[in-house]
């Protein structure tokens, strides 16, 4: 599958309380959002879904209290990174 398109009526999207050249925007922030804090997408994709750079992803999963998925693994990886290129 190469893409997903999903429609919504206009109908709703008119009733929404944003300005209409927000709704998509906001739309997939809270899709990529919803499914990272799942487990369904990794951060990464998650971010790229909605078009944000790592930092402003971070601090939009921040604003929603929803919590990195960082394991001790991924800390160790980190620190092996940044101890060899000492």
């Amino acid at each position: 599958m190469e893409s997903l398109k999903i429609e919504i009526p206009g109908e709703i999207v008119t009733t929404m309380k944003l300005p209409l050249d927000k709704v998509e925007e906001h739309l997939l922030v809270d899709i990529a959002s919803s499914l990272y804090h799942q487990g369904i997408l990794s951060f990464g994709k998650a971010r790229q879904l909605c078009h944000l750079s790592k930092w402003e992803f971070q601090k939009e999963l921040g604003s929603r209290k929803i919590p990195r998925h960082y394991t001790e693994k991924n800390l160790d990886e980190d620190l092996d990174f940044a101890n060899s290129s000492l």
